[in-house]
């Protein structure tokens, strides 16, 4: 039956395992205890706010009976406008089915005259890319150990052409946007631009790639897979999305946006259809596919018709690098950035030159890009089934591939397959966006939410909690100790293990999260601080006829269906038709996955599992988002409650990544020299490599060097000079760090010498940093022998 467990007995390596893991908590949880204990808070209750009362001068005090009585005495000054603060006010929300008859509304006019200020950035956040966990598998063996391709910070601005109203929209290479990340970027902004650049109408968006450093997370869960707050990642995040913004503020210009939509095929599958096929037949029967195969893209040019930049939504993981790589990248769809930035910017290396693309992510939740399907990695038979288990090894063998020969061939034709879809929707993109700009966020207790479902049905949300299945991971990346997808009944032994060491769930939580079984309790585990969010952003932001609805984590497929079309009918009923609805994903705040009620019953697949606000999740986002768009589809916006203002909490740096040692060399050599050299020859599609004495890479991160760890030069005939013609933003080279003993390691680089390679003279240089005990951070560099490539 599906989720039923039986008793079992433990191998002797489970036995082993089991007793490590047990250690390893209570080692970090002790080493927890003696950091909070010996850490000075600054204020009472352990937290600091990052917006100052002038910046909320609306907002009441006294929690959220304050802002309940705020909207009562703004009742009194808006009475014309008939609204109530018991219609507004719900558990800090907006209630989408609370108001009476509709305000009068405000359509957009047809159009901007001149268009809009259009202007584009992109910076480097790329940190550290050694020894620190990378962000998405939650694999402690995933560690990075060196560089394919370096992460970006694409920002776009959209200004009114007065400049009154504008919108940022910013897709950046990591994981997820954290809680944390966002407001130290909003406190750069205001320091920056005062009130210009708010929590309302920027849009922070993560790419999802899963090979990105971790450790820039406030809560407590995301500390124990990323080993604590880790400073120079955090940091190297901020300072790339504060730069991208800013230049992109300094290239502000009059311009043009156009949009298109098209199919992207042979690039997803579902990764949960069992699921997917919970959900009514005659919703299902509406739509062609189990996925949204939908890519929109917004397109920019200047008032002369220049290129400028491109945001692409679709709904893809970027998981084609699965859970054995240690190369920090970003995936598929950073990929397909690097390839249409470098057809626009020619003569340009990655990273350089004004054109920007961005492809962002979407309602991705239950969207794999490996899309031979799961196969058991041990015999080769398919594991398509409702627990993607296999008859020998289990849940642990059953892993999704394809469509390439390995990771990196997957990740290269997903990504070419969805950047080929974006040029040629760029090319022929002639629907003009026209009109005005508007956003409208709220902060919201997700804990906490009252959802009414008809006239005479209200239900709520939870605690957050994650279930069994959470554990067993998916098929593009599996947990671990065979947990299996679709348990919807607990274990006895794993309950008693968290009982001792977390702390038992409440019943009234068990109950709120029901048919899931909750395996951790995140929502009543508050130390040594909260392990889940419990304040979550909401936000849409509308650039004439496109809507962008800024979600705080997975949507599934359907989910992300129910919530454009909501929205969409939103806009509609209020006198706005015809809006383009769209999706950015992992926004402001990360919050696991968002199912379908359907779902998340019977099946409790990892997406169901990971709905940590229980059942209802999605039916309280679809209430809030309908009540973001009628506000600013009646343009009582500013009458929107600003809702519980999130925490900040007070730790600068907690990790447990050791601190960077002194550096040594050999004896006999220094930081550079070669260890093993090039060959003297090649041709095109084989790959030159040449390993060098090595410096631990975090030494430049934690320097907030920004540099390149590679160049690739060939000698330019008659000149005498040598011209860099790949970087370590190139696709074809990668970066391998290997550490030794006594602070010694190595590094390793490679060039797959690609197709079109021009025949001559080259070589391979390697920039690094080194530390000495009591010295500063010293750059260095080394230089390959030279050699010759030669055509086919």
């Amino acid at each position: 039956m599906c989720g039923k467990r039986h008793k079992r007995s433990f191998s002797r390596l489970e036995v082993v395992l089991i007793v490590f893991l047990v250690l390893m908590i209570a080692v970090t949880m002790a080493l927890l205890v003696l950091h909070f204990l010996t850490q000075e808070n600054s204020s009472s209750n352990g937290k600091l706010s990052y917006f100052d009362t002038a910046h909320h001068s609306s907002l009441p005090s006294g929690g959220l009976a304050g802002i309940e009585g705020g909207y009562r005495r703004r009742e009194r000054r808006c009475k014309s406008h008939r609204l109530t603060a018991q219609k507004y006010f719900s558990h800090g929300v907006i209630s989408a089915s609370n108001y009476d008859d509709p305000l009068p509304t405000q359509k957009p006019s047809n159009g901007v005259s001149g268009g809009y200020l259009l202007g584009a950035g992109r910076a480097d956040c790329t940190g550290p890319v050694a020894e620190i966990p990378l962000m998405g598998y939650a694999n402690p063996d995933q560690v990075g150990s060196g560089l394919l391709t370096r992460l970006y910070s694409r920002a776009f601005i959209m200004a009114e052409p007065d400049s009154s109203k504008r919108v940022v929209f910013v897709s950046i290479d990591i994981g997820m946007v954290s809680q944390r990340l966002r407001l130290e970027v909003l406190k750069e902004l205001k320091s920056k631009y005062g009130e210009l650049y708010r929590q309302d109408n920027v849009i922070l968006s993560g790419t999802h790639t899963h090979s990105g450093p971790g450790g820039y997370f406030q809560y407590t869960l995301f500390w124990i897979t990323s080993k604590g707050l880790i400073k120079p990642s955090l940091d190297a995040i901020v300072k790339g999305i504060v730069k991208s913004i800013d230049i992109a503020h300094q290239n502000l210009k009059r311009g043009r946006l156009f949009i298109n939509r098209g199919t992207v095929e042979n690039s997803q599958i579902n990764r949960s259809p069992y699921s997917y096929l919970q959900n009514p037949a005659s919703e299902q029967s509406r739509y062609s596919s189990n996925t949204d195969k939908e890519m929109v893209m917004l397109k920019m040019v200047d008032e002369n018709g220049h290129d400028l930049g491109l945001i692409s939504w679709f709904a893809v993981h970027p998981v084609s690098m699965n859970n054995t790589n240690h190369l920090v990248n970003s995936d598929n769809v950073g990929y397909a950035s690097l390839l249409f930035e470098q057809e626009k910017n020619k003569g340009m290396l990655p990273g350089e030159g004004s054109f920007v693309a961005a492809f962002a992510s979407s309602n991705l939740g239950d969207v794999s890009p490996n899309t031979k399907g799961p196969f058991c990695v041990n015999t080769g038979e398919s594991c398509d089934n409702p627990q993607s288990t296999c008859p020998m090894g289990g849940a642990a063998m059953c892993m999704a591939m394809g469509p390439g020969t390995d990771m990196f061939d997957s990740t290269r034709i997903i990504g070419q397959n969805i950047y080929s879809k974006a040029k040629e929707l760029y090319a022929n993109a002639s629907q003009e966006i026209t009109g005005p700009l508007s956003s409208a966020h709220q902060w919201v207790n997700m804990s906490d939410v009252q959802v009414e479902l008809n006239a005479t049905h209200t239900v709520k949300t939870c605690k957050p909690a994650l279930g069994y299945s959470f554990a067993a991971g998916t098929i593009d990346g599996v947990g671990a100790f065979n947990f299996t997808q679709g348990s919807v009944e607990g274990d006895p032994f794993w309950d008693q293990i968290r009982d001792q060491l977390l702390g038992k769930p409440s019943n009234e939580t068990k109950a709120c999260h029901e048919p899931k079984p909750v395996l951790f309790s995140t929502g009543e585990m508050t130390w040594p601080h909260p392990w889940h969010p419990d304040i979550v952003d909401v936000q849409i932001a509308t650039i004439g006829s496109l809507a962008i609805v800024a979600v705080p984590g997975e949507f599934t497929t359907m989910s992300g269906r129910r919530l454009r079309e909501a929205v969409k009918l939103e806009f509609d009923s209020h006198g706005t038709a015809g809006m383009d609805v769209v999706i950015a994903g992992l926004c402001n705040v990360y919050t696991h996955y968002i199912t379908t009620y359907e779902e998340y019953q019977v099946v409790q697949r990892y997406e169901a599992a990971s709905t940590i606000y229980g059942p209802h999740t999605l039916s309280a986002y679809l209430q809030l988002y309908r009540g973001l768009a009628r506000a600013i589809a009646t343009n009582t916006v500013q009458d929107l409650p600003s809702g519980p203002e999130p925490p900040f909490f007070n730790i600068t740096s907690f990790t447990l990544v050791p601190a960077v040692t002194s550096d040594r060399t050999p004896v006999n050599k220094t930081f550079g020299d070669v260890l093993q050299e090039v060959r003297q020859h090649y041709r095109v599609g084989e790959v030159a490599e040449v390993t060098f004495v090595s410096a631990n890479p975090r030494n430049s991160a934690e320097n907030m060097t920004e540099h390149n760890f590679l160049t690739v030069e060939t000698y330019v005939n008659g000149s005498g000079k040598w011209q860099v013609v790949r970087n370590d933003a190139s696709w074809d080279t990668r970066f391998y760090w290997t550490k030794g003993s006594f602070g010694q390691s190595n590094a390793t680089i490679e060039w797959h010498i690609p197709n079109g390679t021009e025949p001559g003279i080259y070589r391979i240089r390697y920039f690094g940093h080194y530390k000495k005990i009591l010295m500063a951070i010293n750059p260095f560099e080394g230089i390959s022998s030279t050699f010759e490539i030669t055509s086919l």
